[in-house]
């Protein structure tokens, strides 16, 4: 029998699945609640707008190769996906309205929505579920979300059902459901990817990647809790100040990535109110292991000691955030382990630095979208490490083209990283050797291996032993330098109703325009 409370099936095994749920560290209350968070009537009419930084016109509307945040905040207002995460981290349902898993997490049923339509007024089928698995799951479409997928055995459907049959047990796995790219497209995008049509509330009118894009409420959307707006519009502004000014102006009513040495000043504008949250998100330098100089591993602790964590924490971040410890798992994860801070250390930098047998200077790529005050951690980190005898040498990259380029391209540059909702998540997606986005290009078979043994692992402290040892690979292994993990600080004008702070992701979880309303 299935429930709308629960959200999964109930019957006699469930309270044997929630147990091994709760060993495998995902909370069992999470899985089966459906409620949100309790918010003023939300007003429907009018427009609203959000100017965003990092857009540019190299955007696609294929999902699966979505990087940066505009389109993918854009394609959570045009598409969905199966399952979302909600603000507390939940998993909750989407376009599958419930969700059933064999007791040993092997087997994963999705029972897909009836009644819910395409943009093009076709009606959404298990079968576009199956096909867009398919293709994301597709070596040649280099998907985002290609590394979440490799664990999928076999997929077949029964009338509304979808069922998912995995190669090891997985209880995290609705999580990877919730991935960005992985939206729900006709015939799983495979007949026209950037054709932009989807499920979500508004459907585009326009599409001019790098400079703006609107949407229009689509009128036989099937949910009722957002799409207030009569029309939403995104406007790409990836210059800080001017993105503040258009909030100012009230030429925008939203605005993301504030500037932490500018949120004190955005305060006591009238009718703007700061929108700050912490989470998962962090900063970061990343290393391509397998490309010299930073396959030596010397050199990298070089590096990671020669960052000074607090003064960027005190400098960049302003306070708005916490100081980082070369991995993407901090205490906002449910097992996570504390392990030794790593602090700067000139003189221990300067040992691994000779150790490596470098010479000569170490360049970095730097850009104002790679996260906010990017050009100024990377000459503050410039200053830190010369005081170790490490040269630094800078190259700031324009904007416009830096995540398809320069990002995940070249061995040495910054970027950042909104967080995952599971440590299993998390690795997956950027640590996993088969994982698109291993940005590090870190490629270690035991790592991988306790990466699989960790979901299976139905012990909730052998599991979170084995993420702690994974954690410290990462730390004195690989190639992430993390010296900050960020609040994630947006702002938004007078005219907006019904904002939630959400740890996930800045602004809303992305979803700010579809779930807030124009007010007064």
């Amino acid at each position: 029998m299935y429930t709308k409370n629960t959200f999964l099936k109930t019957e006699p095994t469930r309270r044997d699945f929630l147990k091994a749920t709760a060993a495998f560290g995902a909370a069992a209350g999470p899985i089966g609640s459906s409620s949100f968070p309790a918010r003023s009537a939300p007003v429907r009419g009018g427009v609203l707008k959000a100017g965003m930084v990092g857009g540019a016109a190299t955007d696609s509307l294929d999902p699966a190769v979505w990087t940066s945040n505009v389109p993918t905040f854009l394609g959570r207002h045009w598409a969905e996906q199966l399952v979302e995460v909600s603000p507390a981290g939940e998993i909750h349902p989407a376009l599958a309205e419930e969700i059933s898993p064999s007791t040993d997490a092997k087997v994963w049923t999705f029972k897909i929505r009836k009644g819910v339509t395409f943009h093009n007024n076709k009606e959404m089928t298990p079968d576009d579920v199956v096909a867009t698995l398919e293709r994301h799951a597709d070596a040649k479409s280099k998907s985002g979300a290609l590394g979440l997928l490799g664990n999928i055995q076999k997929i077949s459907t029964a009338a509304q059902d979808v069922k998912i049959e995995l190669k090891e047990p997985d209880a995290d796995f609705p999580y990877l459901m919730a991935d960005y790219h992985l939206m729900i497209q006709p015939n799983g995008g495979k007949d026209n990817p950037i054709a932009g049509i989807g499920t979500g509330p508004y459907h585009l009118s326009v599409n001019e990647p790098g400079i703006r894009h609107v949407g229009e409420r689509y009128p036989h959307y099937w949910r009722d809790d957002r799409g207030f707006a009569d029309q939403i519009e995104v406007i790409v502004i990836n210059d800080a100040t001017a993105r503040m000014s258009a909030l100012q102006g009230g030429i925008v009513d939203i605005v993301n990535r504030v500037e932490p040495k500018v949120v004190d000043l955005m305060k006591r504008v009238p009718g703007v109110t700061i929108r700050n949250v912490a989470g998962r998100g962090h900063y970061v330098f990343v290393a391509h292991c397998n490309t010299a100089p930073f396959d030596n591993n010397d050199l990298r602790l070089a590096l990671k000691y020669a960052v000074d964590r607090e003064e960027m924490v005190k400098k960049i971040l302003m306070g708005y955030g916490s100081v980082g410890n070369d991995t993407p798992i901090n205490k906002a994860y449910p097992l996570f382990t504390e392990m030794e801070q790593r602090k700067y250390d000139p003189d221990k930098a300067a040992f691994h630095y000779k150790k490596s047998g470098h010479s000569g200077s170490v360049l970095l790529h730097t850009s104002d979208v790679a996260f906010p005050g990017a050009v100024d951690a990377a000459q503050l980190y410039q200053q830190s490490a010369a005081k170790a005898g490490i040269t630094l040498e800078i190259k700031r990259e324009p904007g416009d083209g830096y995540w398809s380029s320069v990002w995940n391209k070249q061995p040495f540059s910054a970027s950042y990283w909104a967080g995952r909702p599971t440590q299993d998540q998390m690795y997956t997606t950027a640590y996993y050797s088969k994982a698109d986005w291993n940005e590090t290009r870190f490629f270690r078979d035991d790592f991988d291996k306790m990466l699989i043994s960790a979901r299976g692992e139905l012990d909730r402290e052998k599991r979170k032993k084995i993420y702690a040892a994974m954690g410290q690979i990462v730390r004195d292994e690989g190639g992430v330098i993390a010296p900050m993990f960020n609040d994630f600080i947006d702002a938004t004008g007078p005219r907006v109703g019904g904002w939630i702070d959400d740890g996930s992701q800045e602004m809303m979880g992305a979803y700010a325009l579809s779930k807030c309303w124009v007010q007064g």
